[in-house]
Order: structure tokens, then C-alpha cells, then sequence
């Protein structure tokens, strides 16, 4: 009796650990991250949109986001062993073995294409296995070879709230591009201040992550700072074309030129410091603004 209640709780717990490498494969809060970004490009689309048609796109987005991840951590399962900040994620340590990952990304990845395609349109569907296989196949094994994968990673970035546009409008329009372009230009301070910060970490697996040679220098530090002031006449954008308002506007100026701020102090000290403040920076701009953009169009 004993003997079996000792069994059951060991499956329990088994079971237990399998269902938390799983979700930890999602890596849920960047796939999350992204499916909102997506939410943001629905509503703007499509103002009148129902609770349940948000929460779609948000869930397709999410398992598509998720299966890139996955292919992602099953290419780099080696290289991820050898960084601090991935070595205890769930294939380096055999949680999960690249055979169980690469069933749950299958399912998850043809379900969220199922439902954009289903619930929204083909196009949409069509532009998120775009998305999945640049992050995914092209993306992931440029990192090796050049700092060219940030620009090539930062399309499949930018996707999703162009994504989000075309499941409410089902076009590619102008106002999807504006949308994109933000999201674009965004990715470069942010993915930059990042790889300044773990500039280390990369290195041990070979990844090429900073823009310029030698990496932490003046240099990067200035080309952060042009993408960053690219994103004040960019963020004005929506208003010239009628897709949002004055306010969310002016609230977009304020929240590009603090941004900014940050990177001219990082050009004066070439800190991480200085990094690490641009990169908690950007993680709260794109938010704000993006939310502001919504609150003025609903």
C-alpha cells in the first residue's frame, strides 16, 4: 500500500516536471509578448473587434511564437549547454528529449496556423509560417556566422502586429507596414542592449549578436543610439495617417525621446550599466506606446 502511494506521488511528480519543461519551452513570456503584439495590430485593424476574436489571435500567435522557440532550442540544444542563462533549460539538461520537443512544436505550430487560418484568414495563416521559419531555420543558424541575424531576426519580430492588421483587415495596407516598421527599427536598440549585457554568455557559443567588431565599443553604442532617435519620426506615423491620434502621439514622442536619453549616456560610458538601463528601457517602450496607440483608437 505504502509502495503504491510512494509510486503514484513519484508519477505525480514526474508528470509535474514534464508539464513545467514544457510550458518553459513556450519560453511563454517572449511568446506572450509577441501574441500581444499581434492583439495590438487587431484591434487597430479592427476597433470593434469581440473579446473571443482578440483572445484567437493572441492564442495563435502565442503557439506559432512558441513552435519557432522550440525550433529554435532543438538547433542550439549543444550551444545552449554552454551559457549560463540557457544551460538549465529543458533539452540541455534532458528534461525533455529533442524527440518530445519536436512533437509539441509540431502540434503547437499546425494548431495556431490552424486557427489564424480558420478563425481569421489564409493570408494571415500564410504570413506567421513566414514568420516561423525565418526565427526558426534562418534566423537561429545565422547567429554563428554573422551580426547580419539581428536584421534578419528583427522581420519575424516585426511580424506580428502586421500580422495582427491583416487578421482584422485582411490586407496588407499601408497602416500594416507603419506597424511593422516600428516593431522593426525597435528590435535593434533592444536586441543590441541585450548582447551588449551578455556579451560574455554569447561568446561562449559563438554568437555573433553585436553589429560591430570588437563589439562593446563606441561604435555599437552609436548605432544603438541612431535606431533609437529613427523611432520618434516613425512613431508618428499612425497619426499622419489616421490610425490613431494626437495624444498617443505626443505620448510616443516622450517615451522616444527618454529612450534616447539612455542611449547618449551609454555612448558617453560604454557601460553594461548603461546598457542594462536601455535594455529595461526599451522592454517598457514599446508597451507603453503601443497600448497608447490602442487607448486612442478605441
Amino acid at each position: 500500500m505504502i509502495t503504491d502511494r510512494s509510486e503514484s506521488v513519484l508519477s505525480l511528480a514526474n508528470m509535474a516536471q514534464k508539464a513545467s519543461a514544457y510550458f518553459k519551452l513556450l519560453k511563454f513570456r517572449l511568446s506572450f509578448t509577441v501574441a500581444f503584439s499581434s492583439a495590438i495590430g487587431y484591434i487597430l485593424g479592427h476597433p470593434g473587434g469581440s473579446w473571443i476574436q482578440i483572445a484567437l489571435v493572441m492564442l495563435g500567435g502565442l503557439m506559432v511564437t512558441g513552435a519557432a522557440n522550440i525550433v529554435n532550442q532543438i538547433l542550439e540544444k549543444d550551444l545552449d549547454k554552454l551559457m549560463k542563462r540557457t544551460a538549465n533549460r529543458p533539452l540541455p539538461t534532458n528534461t525533455l528529449s529533442v524527440t518530445e520537443a519536436t512533437i509539441f512544436g509540431a502540434l503547437i505550430g499546425v494548431g495556431g496556423l490552424f486557427i489564424l487560418a480558420s478563425f481569421f484568414n489564409t493570408l494571415t495563416a500564410a504570413i506567421a509560417l513566414l514568420s516561423l521559419v525565418l526565427y526558426g531555420f534562418i534566423y537561429t543558424p545565422l547567429k554563428r556566422i554573422s551580426p547580419i541575424n539581428v536584421f534578419v531576426g528583427a522581420i519575424p519580430g516585426a511580424l506580428p502586429p502586421l500580422i495582427g492588421w491583416v487578421a482584422a483587415t485582411g490586407v496588407v495596407s499601408v497602416e500594416a507596414w507603419i506597424l511593422f516598421g516600428i516593431q522593426f527599427i525597435w528590435q535593434f536598440p533592444h536586441f543590441w542592449a541585450i548582447a551588449w549585457v551578455l556579451d560574455e554568455d554569447y561568446k561562449k557559443a559563438g554568437f555573433k549578436m553585436l553589429p560591430m567588431e570588437g563589439g562593446k565599443n563606441l561604435k555599437t553604442a552609436f548605432q544603438i543610439m541612431i535606431y533609437t532617435l529613427v523611432l520618434i519620426p516613425l512613431s508618428l506615423l499612425p497619426l499622419q495617417f489616421g490610425m490613431t491620434g494626437a495624444t498617443s502621439a505626443l505620448i510616443a514622442v516622450i517615451c522616444g525621446v527618454l529612450f534616447l536619453a539612455q542611449t547618449f549616456h551609454l555612448m558617453r560610458t560604454c557601460t553594461n550599466k548603461a546598457a542594462m538601463n536601455i535594455m529595461f528601457g526599451s522592454f517598457l517602450y514599446l508597451p507603453i506606446v503601443q497600448i497608447a496607440f490602442v487607448l486612442d483608437k478605441i
